[in-house]
Protein backbone atom coordinates (compact mmCIF):
# COMPACT_ATOMS: atom_id res chain seq x y z
CA UNK A 1 0.00 0.00 0.00
CA UNK A 2 1.53 3.61 -0.93
CA UNK A 3 2.25 5.95 1.73
CA UNK A 4 0.00 9.18 1.17
CA UNK A 5 2.43 11.99 2.09
CA UNK A 6 0.81 14.72 3.74
CA UNK A 7 1.92 19.20 3.83
CA UNK A 8 3.95 20.33 6.62
CA UNK A 9 0.92 22.58 7.41
CA UNK A 10 -1.71 20.05 7.59
CA UNK A 11 0.66 17.99 10.00
CA UNK A 12 0.96 21.29 11.73
CA UNK A 13 -2.94 21.32 12.00
CA UNK A 14 -3.21 18.04 13.12
CA UNK A 15 -0.60 18.31 16.12
CA UNK A 16 -2.57 21.76 17.39
CA UNK A 17 -5.56 19.72 17.35
CA UNK A 18 -4.85 16.96 18.95
CA UNK A 19 -3.01 19.01 21.85
CA UNK A 20 -6.10 21.47 22.23
CA UNK A 21 -8.92 20.24 21.28
CA UNK A 22 -9.37 17.64 24.48
CA UNK A 23 -10.37 14.91 22.08
CA UNK A 24 -8.97 11.35 22.10
CA UNK A 25 -6.21 11.19 20.16
CA UNK A 26 -7.70 8.16 18.31
CA UNK A 27 -11.12 10.62 17.21
CA UNK A 28 -8.90 13.18 16.02
CA UNK A 29 -6.80 10.74 13.60
CA UNK A 30 -10.13 9.10 12.72
CA UNK A 31 -11.45 12.58 11.66
CA UNK A 32 -8.47 13.52 9.83
CA UNK A 33 -8.18 10.23 7.99
CA UNK A 34 -4.73 8.96 9.50
CA UNK A 35 -3.66 6.04 11.63
CA UNK A 36 -3.13 7.14 15.61
CA UNK A 37 0.65 5.99 15.13
CA UNK A 38 0.95 8.46 12.73
CA UNK A 39 -0.57 11.00 14.39
CA UNK A 40 1.51 10.45 17.97
CA UNK A 41 4.64 10.38 15.58
CA UNK A 42 3.64 13.88 14.18
CA UNK A 43 3.40 14.77 18.04
CA UNK A 44 6.69 13.41 18.73
CA UNK A 45 8.39 15.06 16.37
CA UNK A 46 5.97 18.61 17.12
CA UNK A 47 7.59 18.16 21.01
CA UNK A 48 11.04 16.91 19.51
CA UNK A 49 11.70 20.46 17.83
CA UNK A 50 9.80 22.70 20.21
CA UNK A 51 12.62 22.02 22.82
CA UNK A 52 14.92 22.44 20.29
CA UNK A 53 13.83 26.12 19.60
CA UNK A 54 15.19 28.75 21.40
CA UNK A 55 13.11 28.61 24.68
CA UNK A 56 12.66 25.82 27.02
CA UNK A 57 9.38 24.42 26.49
CA UNK A 58 8.66 22.79 29.57
CA UNK A 59 5.90 25.06 30.56
CA UNK A 60 4.09 24.95 27.04
CA UNK A 61 3.75 21.73 27.49
CA UNK A 62 2.43 21.80 31.05
CA UNK A 63 0.16 24.42 30.05
CA UNK A 64 -1.11 22.34 26.66
CA UNK A 65 -1.75 19.69 29.27
CA UNK A 66 -3.69 21.76 31.50
CA UNK A 67 -5.51 23.22 28.55
CA UNK A 68 -6.87 19.77 27.27
CA UNK A 69 -7.41 18.75 30.77
CA UNK A 70 -10.17 21.83 31.63
CA UNK A 71 -11.75 21.77 28.12
CA UNK A 72 -12.36 17.60 29.05
CA UNK A 73 -13.94 19.06 32.33
CA UNK A 74 -15.53 21.29 30.53
CA UNK A 75 -17.60 19.55 28.00
CA UNK A 76 -18.17 16.66 30.76
CA UNK A 77 -19.54 19.68 32.68
CA UNK A 78 -21.85 21.06 29.64
CA UNK A 79 -23.20 17.65 29.09
CA UNK A 80 -24.29 17.10 32.48
CA UNK A 81 -25.97 20.63 32.77
CA UNK A 82 -27.85 19.48 29.78
CA UNK A 83 -28.73 16.33 31.65
CA UNK A 84 -30.19 17.93 34.49
CA UNK A 85 -31.77 20.75 32.63
CA UNK A 86 -34.16 18.04 30.94
CA UNK A 87 -34.47 15.85 33.99
CA UNK A 88 -35.42 19.01 35.56
CA UNK A 89 -38.39 20.06 32.86
CA UNK A 90 -39.84 16.48 33.19
CA UNK A 91 -40.13 16.29 36.91
CA UNK A 92 -41.98 19.60 36.76
CA UNK A 93 -44.23 18.26 34.52
CA UNK A 94 -45.16 15.54 36.21
CA UNK A 95 -47.19 17.55 39.31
Amino acid sequence: MAHKRHSSDFKREAVKLALTSGLPREAVAADLGIGKSTLGKWITQYRQDQKGASEPSGGTDDLQRELARLRRENKILREEREILKKATAFFASQK
